[in-house]
């Protein structure tokens, strides 16, 4: 990070509210910046972890809902250009009110973490995996072949299943997900939308069928919806700028 000439670190910041920041970042675990205050390591430091808090959410450490929709943009985007297998993943927690109800938000809080570890323990590095709800995840899964989606969504399902959670010093739970997922139209000009309703209409179906079961569309959707051939036709996507 440069500075002008004119630009005098201590002095300058005198003058500035960093209190407020500083203090979020400490709550985060992000308030260690390298370098003395005032220096430009520490301010670039200071910059890279709000950066860092503002795309994650603040409760699983996860990719926040924001993040997950600009990532999910950039897929389906690359999908379309590429021709790559693109799958999203959609997770519920089941039952999350009763838990709620019986034990405080206090340990929903912690079954919400719980879950949230689990996904993250199951996917590639290059996935992302993120909360975009109260109980809510979603997982994109980029260049997925469709004879490993079902492979995958049931490895995430059984981690959860399996996993008991320590809400006390004699309460232990265990939770479930269901999970619903369809695949990015491959070399077609698409929209995130479009490909989270697939996903929902799935996630719903494991739902209605009894819960703690995976359901994902039988194979990679080649028809183009009316919406999607006025993309490919029509010029731009609503809302987008020439």
């Amino acid at each position: 990070m440069s500075t002008s000439p004119g630009f005098r670190p201590t002095q300058d910041l005198a003058s500035l509210q960093f209190d407020r920041a500083l203090q979020l970042l400490q709550q985060a675990g992000l308030g260690d910046l390298q370098g003395a205050p005032g220096s430009a390591v520490w301010l670039q430091g200071m910059i890279d972890a709000l950066c860092d808090l503002s795309s994650r959410d603040a409760l699983t450490g996860l990719p926040n809902r924001r993040t997950f929709f600009a990532a999910l943009s950039r897929e389906i985007d690359r999908v379309a250009r590429s021709g790559e297998p693109a799958l999203l993943l959609m997770l519920d927690i089941d039952h999350f009110k009763r838990v709620n109800d019986a034990h405080g938000h206090g340990v929903g809080d912690l079954v919400i973490k719980a879950v949230a570890d689990a996904l993250a323990e199951c996917v590639r590095p290059m996935d992302l995996p993120a909360r975009i709800g109260g109980e809510e995840f979603a997982v994109i899964l980029p260049n997925c072949p469709p004879a490993f989606g079902q492979t995958v969504a049931e490895r995430v399902r059984l981690r959860v299943e399996k996993q008991i959670i320590a809400a006390g010093p004699t309460l232990k739970l265990g939770v479930t997900v269901s999970i619903g997922g369809a695949y990015a139209p491959q070399w077609v000009r698409s929209t995130p939308s479009i490909w989270m309703e697939r996903s929902d209409l799935q996630l719903y179906r494991a739902k209605s069928e009894g819960r703690n079961r995976t359901c994902l569309e039988p194979t990679p959707v080649s028809t183009v919806s009316a919406e999607e051939k006025g993309l490919l036709f029509g010029g731009n996507p609503p809302g987008e700028l020439e």
